[in-house]
């Protein structure tokens, strides 16, 4: 099987199990994931971080940033482009998002419940200025390896940062696994959270 099948076989299993889920469970992981995340120095000391809003049956961001937000940090949240890129504006509080396209005032397109931010954009290389970079997956191996929706935005975003910058994947405990298909274009993390593990590192 091709990379780019099994990886295909790999969402559809990942969605279905996260569908499963209970709110109730979804919830517990968001804390879990927040309270981990706020507590890390580089989180702390970073004037600088770049976030997302989750959506549907991702593990919830939203306590995590609305903190970030409250204790000074600068939150960036991405923006999806009709190409596929991610642009980036500022997290200014609950009431700085919308529906994905409300600020273009097009109604809102795009998967439901997903909402960015109203903000003036600052371009895609904004990304480049954060300290830290939250990152959505569907699973990460223990190499770093990254499995997203399949549309490549964040790995076109985190081919814009440096090695040096600390990117964290956000997962449930059990999308973290031993080995992911990969393919050329695809960038690996430097780190990774899931509700019982807290965060862990790759070398």
């Amino acid at each position: 099987m091709r990379d780019a099948d099994s990886k295909h076989t790999l969402r559809r299993r990942l969605l279905t199990a996260r569908a499963e889920m209970g709110a109730d469970r979804r919830a517990a992981a968001g804390r879990a994931l927040r309270d981990a995340l706020l507590d890390l120095p580089e989180l702390e000391m970073a004037a600088s971080v770049a976030a997302y809003a989750s959506f549907g049956n991702e593990p919830d961001t939203h306590g995590l940033i609305f903190a970030l937000w409250k204790r000074g940090t600068y939150v960036l949240l991405p923006r999806l482009l009709p190409d596929g890129d991610l642009d980036w504006a500022s997290y200014e509080g609950p009431d700085s998002l919308a529906p994905r396209g409300a600020a273009e005032g097009d109604g809102g397109s795009g998967a439901p419940g997903m909402l960015e931010p109203t903000e003036p954009p600052r371009g895609p290389d904004a990304i480049k200025a954060a300290d830290v970079i939250l990152v959505p997956a569907l699973a990460v191996d223990r190499t770093g390896m990254r499995l997203g929706r399949g549309g490549g935005s964040y790995d076109r975003a985190l081919a814009r940062v440096g090695p040096q910058i600390l990117t964290i994947g956000l997962v449930y405990d059990e999308e973290l696994v031993d080995r992911l298909p990969a393919e050329p274009h695809d960038r690996r993390l430097r780190a990774v959270v899931t509700p019982s593990r807290g965060l862990v590192r790759f070398p």
